[in-house]
């Protein structure tokens, strides 16, 4: 089946579906661009990796010791001890378990001198609310807009506290921030809605270098297919990230002039 949006399909935010598009997308934007960057620059698929302990997902592990209650035959030269019941019945709980986390991103690098052109981010969940994933990715962005690098910051996600810039005074669903070594502090933000096509943008590279267009819309469409996505997504019901009341009705007409609703 076509996919069904004309901009992002807010679907795709579902925290089962993200990590999957998160990880296609990342490998389409470099298949995407290395026939087109090369032989000057080649793009690589990097990981950052932390541990959290998030409230909203808590995993129990396998004890190292385990107790078991075996029939074995009672030495007769120890006399039975009564052992008093405790005054406090301990509770079960559940504890905070570190989970390891790891998020790809892509850096653009020059062939001769392996140096890191252009960092091209797309934001996690963990990324956009207060914890370790979003210190982790802080302090990566400030270096990278404390240095000689591009940052391409690409969040296709409504739930979360948006990353900090200056003079960005409406609210938007979605964002893509391209930010020029060159240019710092002002940078180029494509704030966009539901209801919008995802934008277009250029990719920046070293100055006189020829850049490449991304169309993220294309790249995002071809992943729905090839992913068949269609067939785990209940268009019936709605988005487990809820809709503006504005975006609801607009979206339910959309669903139903398509069939599927």
């Amino acid at each position: 089946m076509a996919y069904p949006f004309p901009g992002m399909n807010p679907y795709l935010e579902d925290s089962e579906l993200w990590p999957g598009v998160h990880g296609r997308l990342i490998v389409a934007i470099a298949d995407y661009l290395s026939p087109q960057l090369r032989p000057k620059y080649f793009v690589a698929i990097e990981e950052r990796i932390y541990q959290t302990t998030g409230d909203d997902k808590l995993l129990v592990g396998i004890p190292d010791v385990i107790v078991q209650n075996s029939q074995t035959a009672i030495n007769p030269k120890i006399p039975n001890i009564a052992v008093a019941t405790p005054a406090v019945q301990p509770k079960t709980v559940t504890v905070p378990v570190p989970e390891i986390v790891k998020e790809r991103y892509l850096e653009v690098r020059k062939v001769a001198i392996k140096e890191v052109v252009t960092v091209i981010e797309i934001l996690s969940p963990k990324n956009k609310r207060t914890g370790e994933g979003r210190n982790a990715y802080e302090i990566k962005r400030q270096r990278v807009l404390g240095s000689s690098t591009h940052l391409v910051e690409i969040d296709l996600l409504r739930v979360g506290e948006p990353m900090l810039v200056f003079g960005d005074g409406t609210q938007n669903d979605y964002r893509i921030l391209v930010s020029r070594a060159e240019n710092r502090p002002q940078s180029d933000l494509y704030a966009f809605n539901l209801q919008d096509i995802i934008p277009s943008f250029p990719l920046p590279l070293r100055t006189s270098d020829s850049e490449p267009l991304v169309d993220l819309q294309s790249l995002l469409a071809g992943i729905y297919d090839r992913a068949s996505y269609d067939l785990v997504i209940d268009y019936s019901k709605e988005p487990v990230s809820k809709l503006s009341e504005e975006n609801a009705v607009w979206a339910n007409a959309l669903l139903r002039e398509k069939g599927l609703r």
